[in-house]
């Protein structure tokens, strides 16, 4: 009778399901699929490429497109451009993660690496400023596959594991939002910069078509990439009959051997009268909008995100302005060094140590810390500005690296968090509604940061937070509402850990 008190759980592998098939990865005590986690960054960085690297050009585009009136309004139109991927992604995210967990999640990733290649292209192409609006906005709309790649990464990796797959997820993320600005920024307007090789040919009529090319070319390899990941969703009703054990025998129906087991084990069967039958169900799905975890670490998701996207514009936009105006007087290709080089400390960071990090103190720590350690570190950045030469290099270079260590930490932090909020059968979902509702965030970030960058530099004499200060301290505000999100009763410290998987139980 005790027996009966306790789940009966079957680990159980259909011969024709996908996902069944590469359950072997995420098995307890298998080791990193380190195939699949190199495809799948490759994937990712594709996807991170073309959302960043227009920011190193994207002043000098809408300059191009004389519809600002003075290079004060520069920003607005700026902010606009930037904000117009989000908007896209918002209205579609939760329904791309709501396909993937209906039809799979390889070919809502085949959608948003196609989607690059079209859109991304147009953008390069763009004459005016509403075909630049449009095209971001078609390539946010039809890219949901980032909260699909993160459910993806949790679901072939075993827990002691996760921390890794999540990790490689957001890395390459990161390092894509790093390394676009960095191919924008040597790419763009290459006939100015190489006219010996790039006069009077097609990147001299389209100057900043360069980029968003090679991006192109990088997404047609991660296209050919994703038709060698194995299918993770499961197609299947759970069901304890024609299933299949971990060892490959077949389970056979209750009444069969599955009766012998449950003999030897102790338990009482159908053939016994006294006993009823056990009775085979899949857990009650919850609701995702009565998910208090869920709905927790979505917050802090976003907050963080609004903030980091918001910090990427701002930081391009500033580098580029001239000195009169608080700005650093960058060209695009210092921008792009700046970003070089914090990105590949990040890469090394991130992989080497984030997952002893993670697993040590748990992701609501981790997320925590990192988060309010950009604090002060974003007070320094408006006295960078008054550096020059060798010092001023030294300065951001060091604030730029551990700047990009902190963002990628808190943002893999709450990748965790969404994940250990669900189980497998609902993460498609989940990640799909925290980037829809993450994209409104993002939009926010640049057309908000882009205006209030603007603001700031009508104001650089004024007596309170003048010029570039105005910014840091606003961006500092979204930070510590990120560090206060990461406490209960906001999120619920059983995030810490993820939902543990059952196939089947009985009562």
């Amino acid at each position: 009778m005790a027996a009966l008190e306790e789940p009966l759980v079957v680990n159980a592998v259909y011969p024709d399901c996908a996902g069944c098939k590469c359950s072997h990865l995420s098995k307890k005590g298998a080791g990193p699929p380190t195939r699949q986690l190199i495809s799948l960054g490759l994937i990712v960085l594709c996807n991170a490429l073309p959302i960043s690297s227009l920011y190193p050009f994207l002043y000098f585009m809408v300059r191009d497109f004389h519809v600002a009136k003075s290079e004060q309004d520069i920003g607005y139109f700026a902010g606009v451009i930037g904000s117009s991927f989000m908007i896209g992604r918002f209205f579609t995210g939760i329904y791309w993660g709501v396909l993937a967990d209906k039809y799979g999640r390889k070919p809502v990733i085949f959608a948003g690496v196609l989607s690059v290649i079209v859109f991304n292209t147009f953008f390069g192409l763009s004459s005016g400023f509403w075909m630049a609006v449009v095209t971001r906005f078609l390539l946010g709309s039809f890219n949901g596959m980032l909260g699909t790649v993160k459910a993806y990464a949790s679901e072939i990796c075993s827990e002691e594991h996760q921390a890794l797959g999540v990790s490689v997820v957001s890395t390459t993320w990161a390092f894509g939002l790093i390394i676009g600005p960095a191919l924008g920024g040597y790419l763009s307007q290459p006939a100015k910069k190489y006219p010996n090789i790039f006069k009077s040919t097609l990147f001299d009529r389209f100057p900043y078509l360069l980029p968003c090319l090679c991006i192109t070319i990088f997404a047609i390899l991660a296209l050919a990439i994703t038709f060698d990941l194995p299918e993770t969703l499961h197609n299947h009703e759970p069901s304890h009959e024609g299933c299949f054990n971990d060892n490959g025998s077949k389970v056979k129906s209750q009444n069969g051997d599955a009766t012998a087991s449950a003999a030897e084990s102790g338990l009482a069967t159908a053939e016994d009268p006294k006993m009823p039958s056990p009775k085979y169900e899949a857990p009650k799905t919850k609701s995702l909008w009565k998910n208090q975890a869920l709905l927790g670490s979505t917050a802090v998701y976003c907050i963080w995100s609004m903030h980091d996207i918001a910090y990427t514009e701002i930081f391009s936009l500033w580098a580029l302005s001239p000195t009169s105006l608080g700005g650093l007087n960058f060209r695009s290709s210092d921008v792009g060094n700046v970003f070089a080089i914090s990105g590949f400390s990040m890469l090394v960071f991130q992989l080497g140590l984030f997952p002893h990090l993670a697993n040590l103190l748990g992701p609501v720590i981790v997320t925590r810390v990192s988060a309010a350690l950009s604090i002060p570190l974003m007070a320094a950045y408006s006295y960078i500005s008054m550096l020059r030469h060798t010092w001023l290099w030294v300065a951001i270079l060091s604030a730029s690296v551990l700047k990009n260590i902190l963002s990628v930490s808190t943002t893999t932090g709450s990748f965790l968090l969404i994940n250990n909020s669900v189980r497998q059968d609902q993460r498609g979902s989940a990640n799909g509604l925290a980037m829809s509702i993450v994209s409104l965030f993002k939009a926010i970030g640049p057309a908000g940061g882009g205006s209030l960058f603007a603001w700031s530099q009508t104001r650089t004499q004024a007596s309170f937070l003048p010029g570039d200060q105005l910014v840091f301290f606003c961006i500092n505000i979204v930070t510590i509402l990120t560090v206060l999100a990461t406490f209960e009763p906001f999120l619920p410290q059983s995030t810490n850990k993820p939902i543990p998987e059952e196939a089947f139980v009985t009562h």
